[in-house]
This record gives structure tokens, sequence and C-alpha cells, in this order.
């Protein structure tokens, strides 16, 4: 099942449901994917049932919304709007073999020696999928903000002005909830643009960490019951209207080098990250990106991510700060 989120500036935010890529029949009762989500994982029940029991018979126009031609917009599938520092941000790399060969040319110098990125890489290629109930080698990880990061479909992804770079790099998220209980549900999966200071990274690799912190999309649609096997789609970069660039991508269990359930394990194995009423958006990795064929984005330039089985496209655009940085002044509380 697909599920929208949609808000208006004055009847505020309603959940519908995606029927023939045509048209989104609202739910009665339910505002929020959280809402809905919460009630599916206390009743120990399918969301596809909960949602099932709530619809109504009011519909609106996809194309309209989709397109940004009505007073309703799409917003992000899955978060906590309530309190957006309770939705964690954060990633899996180095998951597909093209990942690691471009992280590998990024940090890569005059040396035939293996690469940092490409060892991990070898690492999950060798422990990545344990057998049903084992514990596999752990992934890398790293962590890209609250929810406050998170932008939907339509909206701009901002390149700061303390930025060396922007760049898409088009991936699927899992979108978790952490229950009252502090068990951690998985509640779907969305398209992703994880979205990266490429050139920052390139510097050293020591700097992946600060590299991830910035804004990224998810959406339009979160999938209840998409297959998370052998996953195609299309990347591509557009200007003026065109596209300059683009590639297929690959993802899904299949062309990864762990499984999802060693990587869901590694991410809520932390007691932090299963505590109740928290929800997570964990980007879980991309196979191509523009970048690493040495395409620099430039301001205005559209980026748009397509995976079959996942919903309409997400689509994004570029835009960086104009004004220079500056300093950040923290004031002491203590004796002056």
């Amino acid at each position: 099942m697909r599920l929208v989120q949609i808000t208006h500036r004055i009847e505020g935010a309603r959940l519908a449901v995606v029927e023939n890529d045509e048209s989104l029949r609202l739910l009665k009762g339910f505002k929020s994917t959280y809402d809905l989500a919460s009630l599916a994982a206390q009743r120990n029940s399918p969301i596809d049932n909960v949602i099932t029991e709530d619809l109504s018979d009011d519909r609106f126009d996809y194309d309209e919304i989709y397109e940004g031609r009505s007073e309703w917009s799409l917003d992000v599938p899955f978060t906590r709007f309530d309190h957006p520092a309770l939705c964690t941000v954060s990633g899996t790399g180095l998951t597909h073999k093209a990942s690691a060969e471009n992280r590998a040319k990024m940090h890569q110098e005059q040396t035939s020696e293996v690469t940092d990125s490409m060892r991990m890489y070898q690492w999950g290629l060798e422990g990545g999928s344990p057998a049903p109930g084992e514990i596999g080698v752990q992934p890398e990880w790293f962590y890209k903000g609250d929810g406050c990061i998170l932008r939907a479909h339509g909206e701009v992804l901002t390149v700061p002005a303390f930025a060396e770079d922007g760049g898409e790099e088009p991936e699927i998220a899992g979108l978790y909830l952490v229950d009252d209980d502090c068990v951690p549900w998985r509640v779907g999966f969305a398209i992703g643009n994880e979205f990266s200071d490429h050139q920052m990274e390139r510097k050293n690799y020591l700097y992946l960490a600060p590299s991830k912190l910035r804004e990224c999309a998810i959406g339009p649609e979160l999938i209840t019951d998409a297959e998370f096997d052998n996953v195609e789609g299309t990347v591509a970069a557009e200007r003026d209207g065109k596209v300059f660039w683009s590639a297929r991508i690959f993802t899904g269990e299949k062309n990864m080098s762990h499984t999802l359930a060693n990587l869901e394990h590694h991410h809520f194995k932390y007691p932090q990250h299963r505590r109740a009423g928290h929800v997570h958006i964990h980007f879980l990795g991309a196979d191509a990106f523009s970048f690493g064929e040495g395409v620099q984005l430039q301001d205005g330039d559209e980026m748009v991510v397509a995976w079959s089985g996942f919903g309409r496209p997400l689509r994004n655009r570029l835009r960086k700060e104009t004004e220079p940085e500056r300093l950040v002044e923290v004031r002491t509380l203590g004796r002056r």
C-alpha cells in the first residue's frame, strides 16, 4: 500500500492512500503516519489493516498535488512533526560495490594499497549476510541529523555557506517506529535523496562525519509492503528543464553486501536507538551518484530519484546559499 501525507495551510495535515497512481483517497481519523503506525504497533496488527478500516470516500487528484498545482502539498511521508528532535536520521554506507569504489577513488592517492573503504566493503561481502538468527559483521554507520533536516518532494535542498559542495545520493530509506515497550518496528520504505558534501569528504575520509550533516529528502510516498530484494531505478540531474546526466541504479539485498536484517540489527542494537516514541529514518546505501562521474551540480539544478515499485519519483531542486559564512560566537555564563 502507498501512503502520502499532505498538508494545507488552513485545514492542516491529512493522510491518503494512492489509488491507481491517479487519485489520493483520504483517511478519516489519522492526521499523521506516526499516529497510524503507533496504533498498528499497539494492536500488533498489519498497518494495511488499520488503513483499510479508516478509508473515507473523499479523493483528491494526485497529479495536481504532485505537480504543485493545488493548495494541498506533499509532506515528508513519515517523521515526528510534533517533536522533530525525536526523529533520528542516519544511514549505512559501503553497502554497494559501486559506492565503495567511488569512495575509494575519493580517498585513494597514488598508491596501490587497498583503501579502508574497499576493505570495509569486503568485510560486508564476507560476513554481512549471516544465517537467520545470527549476527553478521558490523557495517559503516553515519548520523545526518534529526527531523529538522528532512525535506519533502518538491522542496529545495540547500548547500550551506560553510559547505564545499552538494550532491545527490539516490537511495531507499527504511522508516521505523519504536513502540512504548521500546521495540522497533519497520513501518515501510520511501525513496530517498541522502544529499551529501562529497568535496568535503574527498579532502580527507575523516571529514565523512561533517560531510553528512546536511538536509536530505524522502518521499513522496511511504510504501508499506515493498519488497527489498532486487530493486532497479534511475537517477537524473536536470538543468533548465533538460536532463544533462542520468544513470541506472540498483539496490536491494541481491545488490548489497549486507542483508537488511543485519543492517537493522546493528542500528537498533544500541539502547539509545530504542527509546519509546522515537522514529528513525535510515538510508540504506547508494549504487551511483553524479559526483562519482565527475559531475558538479549547480544552483538551480533539479535532482530526480526513481525506484521501481516505490511510487512516484522524488524531485528536489538544489539551492546554494549566497551569503558568506558567519562566525558563530559562543557566549559564556561563567565569570566574565
